[in-house]
């Protein structure tokens, strides 16, 4: 029974979004536990072991911002339930694989389908809910976030001491069932559509998703001599899609919509740099628990949650916050913490696992906390409400790409001083070195942030 209320409206649409964001996040943050024993069944290199995650955020970015031109033109409703349906059929593939190809297969249709949510779920509680109270709406469905994200690591361990890596795929399943029910109380008129007729970008999507693609492979295929020609190959792939979005009357991300609008510009690079910075700590954090200090899978699951954990606590309060203080000191000052707890890790990394170590993470937590409530308020309040479609997909498809950059950072670190070598006794020592380089490098890719994020203007008059 379709409930008219628009109170119970905007009740649900949270419920709704709140769930999907709490339990896509169980699964992602107990699969990159499961990394180090995942690597050793399936003899994966140093270098491979990146794509476990990559493969996901690969296929997510490549398809996000597809999703959100279709959200706006389909309805936000059919592309959310959709995607739910491929992910839970992507996690079951990933599952039962048999082989390391087979398993980054499904880890790519997994990220296929979370395009879909990813594009959706920002834009739907944005669409109900007025914007003074938008700012604790989006910090509420942010808590969810971080709150599978440490709930899944702890999770994750437990059920491959006892179990098996293979259900860390599943977890999630039974919450989309759920989901998938209440999404059917969900009004069709809390939709809207921006135009009648469909005008899809099928030039810039193909152009978009070919670059994405190309960055990748060229990436991490560094320091060979094939990642040249692909990355000259992406760059050309990115000019002609940039061309082709300011040239094209509907373009698949209109580009334009950056070019007089500073809250948005800087507030989107200022996530892109925060991503890129704190992402890869999942996998880096695995490896460094399990390879290097030798702790069990349910051990490093429990200090994996502790920075997710933080911000599970924070990130409902501080979105509130947003609403009445300005977004850029609340997220500027998350940034410098952020980067300081992170240039902490790279110097404590070389000794025993200390309080000051977990301290650290804390502060990484709160850093978070202070930045991704009020930095998601400050890009959707500043565009209107028929382009929220697209500021949730220009925020998805920014933070997707910073989390790749993020894989990048450690990707690099890992081809450059351990090479494409399995992780053995022998190598430890040079995966300690590519550690801490990751640390340090992305405590200065967070400080470049914290001076975007300062100048991005004020929000609040």
């Amino acid at each position: 029974m379709l409930i008219e209320s628009r109170f119970t409206e905007k009740s649900i649409v949270l419920i709704v979004v709140w769930l999907s964001a709490f339990g896509m996040p169980i699964m992602l943050s107990a699969t990159n536990v499961a990394v180090p024993v995942i690597a050793n069944q399936f003899n994966l290199s140093a270098t491979q072991i990146t794509w476990i995650p990559m493969s996901y955020l690969m296929a997510s970015a490549m398809f996000v911002l597809t999703f959100g031109k279709l959200a706006d033109i389909v309805g936000r409703k059919r592309i959310f339930f959709f995607g739910l349906l491929i992910l839970s059929l992507s996690s079951i593939f990933a599952a039962l694989a048999t082989t390391g190809s087979m398993l980054l297969l499904g880890r790519a249709f997994q990220g296929f389908g979370a395009a879909m949510l990813y594009a959706t779920q920002t834009a739907m509680v944005s669409s109900v809910y007025p914007a003074k109270e938008r700012g604790k709406a989006i910090g509420i469905t942010l808590a969810a976030v971080y709150l599978g994200l440490a709930l899944g690591p702890t999770l994750g361990g437990i059920v491959m001491q006892y179990l098996s890596w293979r259900f860390n795929f599943v977890l999630h399943i039974p919450l989309i069932i759920i989901i998938m029910i209440l999404i059917t109380k969900v009004p069709e008129d809390s939709e809207i559509k921006l135009t009648e007729n469909f005008n899809f970008d099928k030039v810039g999507s193909c152009l978009y998703a070919a670059s994405i693609g190309l960055l990748c492979f060229g990436v991490t295929n560094l320091p060979d001599l094939s990642s040249l020609l692909l990355l000259i190959l992406f760059i050309v792939t990115a000019a002609l899609f940039i061309k082709h979005s300011l040239r094209s009357a509907f373009p698949i991300w209109d580009l334009r919509i950056f070019a007089s609008n500073t809250m948005l510009t800087r507030s989107c690079l200022a996530s892109f740099l925060m991503y890129a910075a704190t992402y890869s700590n999942v996998v880096i954090l695995s490896l460094y628990l399990q390879d290097l200090r030798q702790l069990s899978p349910s051990q490093a699951g429990l200090i994996m949650s502790i920075q997710p954990g933080t911000m599970a606590i924070l990130s409902a309060t501080l979105g509130r916050l947003s609403d009445v203080i300005e977004p850029r000191f609340l997220a500027t000052i998350g940034m410098v913490i952020s980067a300081f707890s992170l240039f902490s890790l790279s110097f404590l990394a070389s000794g025993e696992l200390s309080a000051y170590f977990l301290i650290s993470l804390v502060f990484i937590g709160v850093g978070f906390s202070l930045f991704s409530s009020p930095n998601t308020h400050a890009i959707m309040s500043s565009v209107t409400r028929k382009n929220y479609g697209l500021a949730s997909g220009t925020a998805a498809t920014t933070r997707v790409l910073g989390q790749l950059s993020s894989m990048f950072l450690i990707s690099f670190s890992l081809s450059f001083i351990v090479g494409d070598q399995l992780i053995t006794e022998e190598t430890l020592p040079s995966l300690l070195d590519a550690i801490e380089l990751s640390f340090f490098i992305a405590g200065f890719v967070c400080l470049l942030g914290a001076l975007l994020s300062v100048t991005r203007g004020k929000l609040h008059e």
